[in-house]
């Protein structure tokens, strides 16, 4: 795979460089509320303009349906990209239009453009590899390189991820140099004890990259709402908390593995219970009760681990010389379920061992909380990417990177 420096080295001033970007900020309205992948393809971007490229930057944002939609205009992000730039950004209004053309026509050296949401076009997600590709054509107009630097993107086959690349000489920017780096040392060469804190809503979005994990890690703790299909499995009563019947078979099977294969898989001892799922808009207080996880009442929904959880994964992570971290263990946006989720992150922050954040709701609680970000080893800036990878499968954008 060829490396963004490996491309300045060749001379870049003065051409077209086509950055696919991860600007898929949260948003609340026009108010950016976490700038993590802003912040995070800005090495590339700086390095590229220093050099004299007439850059263009593209990503998408949340999942308008292949139409223009105000909502989810990439304009806030083009705004606090120049900020954190201390330059002009200038944004297009449309990706392949007439407002992109102009405005890539009329960057000087050392410019910086951003283009429209891609999701704004329907060829951009398209299943159908013709329009996918009539798209690819079109953005490739717009440039004379290809830097792949969006990571939270690689594991979607999507227009500018994996088509543009087979149009134009490509090279892989920082982030993803990065991101892919810190993955191989969780899959090859692990240092050990090797632990694995998983949380999310749903077990069903876990289940492959725990099936792989299985026969490599050495501890798996278990949390968020995904943790009550586990106890369930168990024998537990959950009442009305998030739990996935379809799924208890499965995670039946992975228990019984995990006990074979000598993986300590560890479960809630007690959860924060609550008959009213929190008001995360005014996060007014919740009326919560602590109870041991075999003991969940049958009117009552867990929204968070208990303390005692706490102390206990804090344990398991202790002695650890590797930490993979994916999923918050509570409904951390409200202050009173937020215990589990610091707890954690904590724990890693304590922690001698090389700490992995997975990306996703994961690096926004450890923003949100008000961590420092330097205290973990990496935050990766793609959850589902990360996964993926973890998984073991091949990964649409990294592959379109390979020559």
């Amino acid at each position: 795979m060829k490396t963004i420096d490996e491309l300045l080295a060749e001379g870049v001033a003065g051409k077209r460089v086509f950055v696919r970007a991860d600007l898929n900020v949260p948003l609340d309205g026009t108010t950016i509320t976490d700038d993590g992948r802003i912040r995070a393809v800005l090495p590339t971007v700086k390095a590229l303009a220093e050099a004299g490229a007439r850059v263009v930057v593209a990503s998408h944002l949340g999942r308008p349906k292949g139409a223009p939609d105000p909502a989810f205009s990439l304009a806030p992000a083009a705004a606090r990209l120049g900020e954190l730039l201390g330059a002009d950004v200038a944004f297009a209004t449309d990706t392949v239009g007439d407002s992109a053309t102009a405005t890539v026509a009329g960057l000087t050296d050392g410019q910086v453009a951003v283009l429209e949401n891609l999701r704004f076009n329907a060829g951009e997600t398209s299943k159908d590899d013709a329009e996918r590709g009539a798209f690819a054509d079109r953005l490739a107009a717009l440039a004379d390189l290809y830097v792949g630097d969006g990571f939270g993107a690689v594991h979607r086959k999507h227009a500018s991820v994996f088509d543009l690349p087979a149009r134009l000489p490509h090279a892989a920017g920082h982030l993803i140099a990065t991101e892919v780096g810190v993955l191989k040392k969780l899959t090859s060469d692990v240092k050990r004890p090797y632990v694995v804190v998983l949380g999310g809503a749903k077990v069903s979005d876990k289940l492959a990259v725990i099936d792989e994990l299985l026969g490599k890690a050495d501890r798996l703790l278990i949390g968020g709402g995904m943790a009550y299909t586990f106890l369930y499995a168990k024998g537990y009563e959950v009442g009305i908390s998030l739990l996935q019947k379809d799924q208890v078979d499965v995670v039946k099977e992975y228990m019984k593995r995990a006990e074979e294969n000598g993986v300590e898989l560890v479960l809630p001892v007690d959860v924060l219970v609550s008959s009213d799922f929190p008001d995360l808009k005014t996060k007014a207080p919740a009326d919560f009760e602590t109870v041991d996880a075999d003991k969940i009442p049958s009117t009552k929904e867990g929204l968070d681990i208990g303390p005692r959880t706490r102390e206990l994964y804090a344990s398991k992570i202790a002695d650890a010389e590797t930490v993979f971290w994916n999923g918050p263990l509570g409904v951390f946006e409200h202050p009173d379920y937020a215990g589990g989720t610091t707890a954690i992150a904590q724990a890693l922050v304590d922690s001698d061992a090389y700490t992995v954040v997975g990306g996703g709701d994961s690096a926004a609680a450890v923003r949100i909380l008000g961590f420092d970000e330097n205290a973990f080893g990496h935050i990766s800036t793609g959850g589902g990417a990360s996964l993926e990878y973890l998984e073991g499968k091949t990964l649409p954008g990294l592959a379109a990177l390979e020559d």
